[in-house]
């Protein structure tokens, strides 16, 4: 999976899809410390310790680099955006819970944390390892980085 670059100054706007979300029962907000242990085990169950590694990383962040989706209703954690949380300037990991996809949450998600990175004062962010290039490109416009395979994952330690 290689990674992509996404120019951070020509981001699409939160506040629609934030409306959106709304009209769903779906908040997005960052993840504070007294629901750190909550949120890691669900990562840790749902996509694995790897990303609930990197999601602890995200926590320890002051403010938090964790952006969470939440079902209003039921109060369900239902996804998750990490930014710098394995590299600076990178955006990831991030997961959506299945019974939630093709509703807009992880482009939700993306774009909060990618306007995390700019406010940082990024002008270009990285999607480490993107999985779906082709929802990238479409949702913000991300291009692939040449011979970025298998990039800085190369040679970290796996179970």
């Amino acid at each position: 999976m290689p990674d992509m670059l996404v120019k951070l100054y020509e981001l699409p706007k939160l506040d629609p899809l934030l409306k959106v979300m709304e009209e769903q029962g779906i908040t997005i907000r960052r993840g504070i410390p007294p629901e750190k242990h909550l949120v890691l085990d669900w990562i840790r169950e749902s996509f694995g310790e790897g990303w609930a590694s990197e999601a602890d990383v995200a926590f320890a962040n002051k403010p938090s680099t964790i952006y969470l989706a939440q079902d209003k209703a039921s109060k369900k954690l239902v996804g998750f955006g990490c930014y710098e949380a394995t590299y600076k300037c990178y955006f990831g990991p991030t997961g959506v819970d299945p019974a939630y996809r093709g509703r807009q949450i992880g482009s939700a998600l993306l774009i909060a944390c990618l306007h995390g990175l700019a406010e940082l004062g990024y002008a270009y962010g990285v999607i480490g390892g993107a999985g779906p290039v082709e929802f990238y490109k479409k949702a913000v416009g991300a291009i692939e980085i040449p011979d970025s395979v298998p990039g800085i994952y190369r040679d970290f330690l796996r179970e």
